[in-house]
């Protein structure tokens, strides 16, 4: 059925029109948004809901704008927030390794499925999501050099596919080559059978696509860089490569920049995560060859590897995303959040408040990072044809006072506190913070029984494991 929301403060997020509205939008029985406008949506539409063809969502002068883009995710670490507290980057992960090293197939789904739940219910509609790659590598904290451990059965990928499809959430899948962990012939196979499962295994309308998950800062020859550029050209898809994240092994990392150059990586399909730490050449390369570059404020921050500084990217001409990072490392799912400590810290970085705005720091998190992944057609703002994935955000509940600045209250006074509704394609997912889905319930007793033997098996008993099961 379609769906018709008015009485509405709009924030279409979109480069034409008004920056907000108080209006209506109308979602159609495809999901899709039909129409939108100010004012008062016209009294047939009103009138056809009476007659069942129509719902009717009034929200009582509410904010409504499109969900949020995590454009760099890795929902399978839903289990582990927390972990580390005071631990930098190759730490920290090693921290996880030890845990997910005892872990199995149906782990990972409840730990995938639990995440993507939680990226729903705080506003979280479409996520780029880094899938576990089924390998354990450990690293030198100091060269940055990788260890070969376990191989994993290959469901503990498929199940991460079905952990984000389950949930609702639209999805990008990345898939790691995992090309030093076997003969070459077998891991292209494997790469191959993975981008089709993640196409067969996630309903249509919310698969984002697939990707290659960049790994050649963990390599150790350039053939990698070339097998995952062969990838991106056989199978049509873009690749998201972490890189220069942190100052650890800085000199080696830096190193194998060349290494993608050289490949024919680069172009717009091509992303950087992170980039906190690139040279002057490096930005200079990834703005001429139109490189997009996604920002991790949040977690860049907690694991102490440094702020990107964005302003300067932007100004060479590279599009910018935002992402959420993951549970583990973000430990909490808060675009808003996200947002106002990039915002905050890049304005104390240039000492110049209006080096970043409101409006800036929001596109970046919606309609910026469906741009740099190559989705903006569907997702990221509200706009005619568009999926109606969309928020409803009351600035009053609690109450933020007088509206000054509509885009300035939504970016700086509201949050999670605030958000009422969740949709997607026109389709409650969550209401006051709560997952409508019916495994909600169930996946957070999986992902606390499951962890728990996890960790159990690692050595490791987590302190309030009696009190929680009592």
């Amino acid at each position: 059925m379609r769906l018709l929301v008015h009485n509405a403060l709009v924030l279409p997020v979109s480069d034409a029109g008004p920056s907000w509205f108080a209006g209506w939008l109308l979602v159609g029985d495809d999901g899709r948004i039909e129409a939108l406008g100010p004012g008062e949506p016209d009294e047939s539409l009103v009138a056809r809901s009476d007659g069942g063809g129509l719902r009717l969502l009034d929200v009582g002068g509410a904010m409504v704008a499109p969900g949020f883009v995590s454009a760099h995710s890795h929902l399978f670490t839903s289990g582990m927030r927390g972990i580390s507290p005071g631990s930098t980057l190759y730490p920290w992960v090693m921290s996880m390794v030890e845990v997910l090293d005892k872990c199995e197939p149906d782990d990972l789904y409840w730990s995938t499925l639990h995440g993507a739940l939680d990226f729903l219910a705080n506003g979280v509609t479409s996520a780029y999501n880094f899938m576990h790659p089924r390998v354990t590598w450990r690293y030198d904290p100091v060269t940055a050099s990788p260890v070969l451990g376990r191989i994993a059965p290959v469901e503990f990928a498929t199940r991460q596919i079905d952990g984000a499809a389950d949930a609702g959430l639209r999805v990008m899948n990345a898939i790691r080559l995992n090309d030093e962990a076997g003969p070459e012939d077998e891991v292209v196979g494997v790469f191959a059978d993975m981008v089709a499962e993640s196409c067969a295994r996630t309903p249509a309308a919310q698969h984002l696509g697939a990707s290659v998950m960049g790994a050649v800062q963990w390599a150790s020859a350039p053939r990698s860089a070339e097998l995952e550029v062969a990838m991106m050209r056989t199978h049509g898809i873009g690749n998201q490569a972490h890189f220069v994240e942190t100052a650890e092994g800085i000199e080696t990392q830096r190193e194998k920049f060349a290494w993608y150059d050289a490949a024919g990586a680069f172009g717009p399909s091509f992303l950087f995560g992170h980039f906190v730490h690139p040279t002057d050449a490096m930005v200079s390369r990834a703005a001429e060859t139109g490189c997009g570059v996604v920002w991790q404020a949040t977690s860049n921050g907690r694991l102490g590897s440094g702020f990107a500084d964005v302003v300067r990217l932007q100004r060479a001409g590279i599009p910018v995303g935002m992402g959420l990072d993951d549970q583990s490392c973000t430990d909490i799912s808060d675009p808003w959040g996200n947002m106002r400590i990039g915002l905050y810290t890049t304005r104390a970085m240039y000492t110049d408040a209006s080096v970043m705005m409101p409006a800036d720091v929001l596109r970046l998190h919606t309609l910026g990072s469906a741009e740099v992944l190559g989705v903006a057609d569907r997702v990221g703002s509200l706009e005619v044809g568009k999926m109606a994935d969309f928020l409803v955000v009351d600035h009053r509940a609690p109450d933020t006072g007088p509206v000054w600045d509509v885009l300035a209250t939504y970016v700086m006074a509201c949050g999670l506190r605030n958000l009422s509704h969740v949709y997607v394609g026109g389709v409650l997912v969550s209401e006051g913070g709560r997952s409508t889905s019916p495994l909600a319930a169930r996946a957070s007793g999986e992902l606390r029984s499951r962890m728990t033997a996890a960790a159990a098996r690692w050595g490791r008993e987590l302190p309030l494991t009696s009190i929680e099961a009592e």
